[in-house]
């Protein structure tokens, strides 16, 4: 991030064969030093809804750095790739041209690639399992990592668990995947799952997949079903929704290393202290929201599986595990779940 007068954030953005993002700012302080009067900008981005559990929490956040240093940190909130979909923003901070982004982990594993253990699908046992192998020293490791990278990890969020729904027929075993069309996330872990169990995935953005599913290019997808809720999928011929539970879909709250060495250490303790609260109350919502979500899924006339065996499942991914790069962090996951 360049910075001008102590203020942070992106003044223009650019679309062109990618996406480019510039910053720069001023301040109503002319000062350079730490004097009360000054003002920080900073500015968060995310990909999803203004209602999501993402950027709720974010919100939440921003309204008590507000509060807590009188007016002189503000944050504001950018939703739906609006600055840059989740690849552009973790690059972004990167280079500090974003200061805090929420994202699941896919994009970050660019910087961290232990960070890709967390895609393996039936990872954890069940989201308690998650949330106390992630709080603890195993995702203590894992924030170290992404430090060195010039990311700091505020706090583990998640979008909760990844299902999925299609136009074609009910999902109950493996063998309804075969041959279908699924778009996946551009990961080789979920693409090499989805081989295993006999599908077809494509990978491709999230912005070019609904107008996939809209017009058959691809029968099927799997996300989470406040994603699908959110995104009216229903609308996008998704008839069923099997709640595989394939992956407990990790997110991060992430300042930019660059924003935290230029903030005064004051203000910069405030921002890390409720950034360390976001994560916790976004998986709070996510919970509550989950439930309303599949409510509406049902009125919206989408079948829901509910009851599936995943063992079957979990045995066709089985052959994944063992190309899984850093297979000791790997094992340490596991083991630290028995």
């Amino acid at each position: 991030m360049t910075l001008v007068n102590k203020k942070f954030g992106f003044v223009s953005i650019m679309v062109a064969s990618a996406l480019a993002l510039t910053a720069c700012g001023s301040s109503d302080s002319e000062s350079s030093g730490g004097d009360s009067d000054e003002k920080f900008v900073l500015q968060a981005g995310h990909s999803l809804p203004d209602d999501h559990p993402y950027h709720l929490a974010l919100q939440e956040m921003a309204d008590a750095v507000d509060e807590r240093t009188d007016g002189q940190v503000t944050i504001e909130i950018f939703a739906n790739s609006e600055i840059g979909a989740e690849r552009e923003l973790t690059e972004g901070m990167g280079l500090g041209t974003v200061d805090l982004v929420v994202s699941s982990t896919a994009p970050v594993t660019n910087f961290v690639p232990e960070l890709g253990v967390l895609d393996v699908p039936f990872l954890f046992q069940d989201r308690e399992s998650a949330v106390e192998v992630l709080e603890g020293d195993i995702g203590d490791e894992l924030f170290a990592k992404m430090e060195e990278n010039g990311i700091i990890g505020l706090s583990w969020g998640e979008n909760g668990y990844r299902h999925i729904t299609n136009a074609i027929r009910p999902i109950e075993t493996p063998e309804d995947l075969k041959g279908l069309k699924i778009r996946t996330q551009e990961n080789e872990i979920h693409l090499a799952a989805f081989e295993a169990l006999g599908a077809q995935p494509t990978p491709m953005a999230w912005t070019e997949a609904i107008t996939a599913l809209q017009q058959g290019v691809v029968d099927a997808q799997e996300n989470p079903a406040i994603v699908a809720d959110q995104f009216s999928l229903y609308d996008a011929n998704q008839k069923y929704m099997s709640l595989t539970g394939h992956v407990y879909s990790v997110a991060i709250y992430m300042l930019s290393q660059k924003t935290y060495d230029e903030l005064p250490e004051e203000l910069r303790d405030i921002v890390v202290e409720e950034g360390q609260k976001a994560g916790a109350k976004e998986r709070e919502l996510i919970v509550e929201m989950e439930k309303e979500s599949l409510q509406t899924l049902k009125d919206q006339g989408m079948e829901i599986i509910e009851d599936i065996d995943t063992a079957p499942f979990q045995e066709a991914v089985l052959p994944v595990y063992d190309t899984i790069e850093h297979q000791d962090l790997l094992n340490e996951i596991l083991d630290a779940q028995k």
